[in-house]
């Protein structure tokens, strides 16, 4: 790997210039601003590395395929990623501007420098050393790139289920959220899944002062008692039938959560909490394996500055579910449905937002255990193996459509403020990333 890893660190200044360019072009999916200029840049980027790249057009927005083949291959990796990035806001919160990428204290500084653009171009890099310092990679390559992902993916499912054949490979590669806190290279063999819900209060058809409460209904009130129903002190979820599909964990993929480092201590300190949920010990177990039923917002009445008598004639929640193998999201909302009419519950509203599958590949697959070797090889350090992250992605897609074994790879610090402002990636870290991907590709072609 020698000519391929001295390719790579004489031409960084290459690299860094075109991950440069990606993160001053805004694309923010949710807010529809420049999401298919940043796809032609990453379309004229791989066909000018030559990676033969297709557009396919979407309900939303461009899906790239990329092939890169090799002569005598036998095995073929796929690698996804999005090219989509979160808003920048709260815009004074940032010591640099979001997209005007800053090298500082070790780092680069910008919005999508980290989720995802700067972790998906190690891939691309990784094809475009072999190719010149070999020419051609180890193995036959297939890049999935989307510009959905911080979104929900709604266009990704269907491309995936209707290009079955055309993405058949061996084996799945995404690099993608925060590395651990230890700073060695974690290696996720699966997400979780996720349901998100808003569920709905009404009250009278206007807003009233508050002097009425005694005669007219409060949809807050309606509201606090039927979130009351969802969950224990002992944060439990009591919806009926919520567990009965939850696949419980092998004895391997226990005894990896188990081996994970982690310090309890400094993660209080950093929260400024006395306690975690399970104690001290659980913390992993339950990061990994553990449910959540979360409110994520609730809103009601007067919220300003001061006072305001007021009852309300509307009132919401927005909860987000993390789902574990086998659970499926679609099933969730339907028996939260079932919970709140029958605890006399039923007038109110669940609406469903999205949501992802979860996903896991076996701890001890030979594909994971290849990842682990490749990663070693090139930090020198045995990597943290985990099977799941506790975040969602859209994994299902490579393990339960196309059937094949899938990691996902954090290439960022495990600070690197993902979906926050001063998002960055390590400057030594992108390289290094670079050589990993490089390294899988030369270890899975075996």
């Amino acid at each position: 790997m020698q000519d391929v890893f001295q390719y790579v660190d004489s031409h960084r200044d290459e690299m860094l210039s075109d991950l440069f360019t990606l993160v001053r072009q805004p694309g923010i999916s949710t807010q529809g601003t420049g999401v298919v200029e940043t796809a032609q840049m990453l379309v004229e980027l791989m066909r000018r590395i030559g990676i033969e790249t297709t557009v396919y057009e979407t309900a939303g927005f461009p899906i790239i395929y990329g092939e890169l083949k090799s002569p005598g291959a036998t095995k073929t990796l796929l690698a996804y990623g999005h090219y989509d990035v979160q808003p920048p806001e709260p815009l004074e919160l940032w010591n640099t501007p979001p997209f005007e990428p800053t090298i500082k204290d070790g780092r680069i500084w910008g919005r999508g420098t980290a989720d995802n653009k700067g972790q998906l171009l190690a891939h691309i890099f990784a094809a475009k050393a072999f190719l010149q310092t070999r020419g051609a990679p180890p193995l036959n390559l297939k890049f999935l790139f989307e510009g959905e992902e911080e979104m929900n993916s709604p266009s990704l499912w269907p491309f995936v289920e209707s290009h079955k054949g055309l993405l058949k490979t061996d084996a799945a590669l995404t690099a993608d959220g925060p590395s651990h806190p230890s700073g060695r290279q974690l290696i996720n063999c699966g997400v979780k899944g996720m349901c998100y819900v808003e569920i709905k209060a009404k009250g009278a058809n206007r807003d009233l002062h508050s002097m009425r409460g005694p005669m007219v209904y409060n949809p807050a009130w309606k509201l606090v008692h039927a979130l009351a129903t969802l969950k224990n002190r002992d944060e439990k979820i009591l919806i009926q039938g919520f567990y009965d599909d939850v696949q419980p964990p092998t004895e391997a993929e226990l005894a990896a959560v188990d081996a994970i480092p982690y310090n309890a201590e400094a993660i209080k300190r950093d929260l400024d909490v006395d306690e975690l949920i399970g104690g001290d010990g659980s913390y992993y177990r339950n990061f990994v394996f553990g449910n959540s039923c979360n409110l994520a917002g609730l809103t009601s009445g007067y919220q300003g500055q001061g006072m305001k008598t007021v009852l309300p004639s509307r009132a919401s929640c927005k909860i987000d579910f993390r789902l574990v193998p086998k659970q499926r999201p679609e099933e969730i909302v339907e028996k939260l449905r079932a919970h709140l009419e029958a605890g006399g519950f039923g007038d109110l509203e669940v609406e469903y937002l999205g949501g992802f599958y979860p996903s896991r590949t076996p701890v001890d697959h030979p594909y994971v255990q290849g990842v682990v070797r490749a990663t070693r090889f090139v930090t020198g350090k045995e990597p943290v193996l985990s099977p799941n992250m506790a975040g969602s992605g859209p994994d299902y897609l490579f393990t339960g459509l196309l059937g094949l074994p899938s990691v996902w790879m954090p290439l960022s610090p495990h600070d690197s403020n993902n979906h926050a402002p001063n998002e960055n990636i390590y400057l030594e870290g992108y390289f290094e990333g670079i050589k990993i991907s490089a390294a899988i590709m030369e270890e899975t072609a075996k």
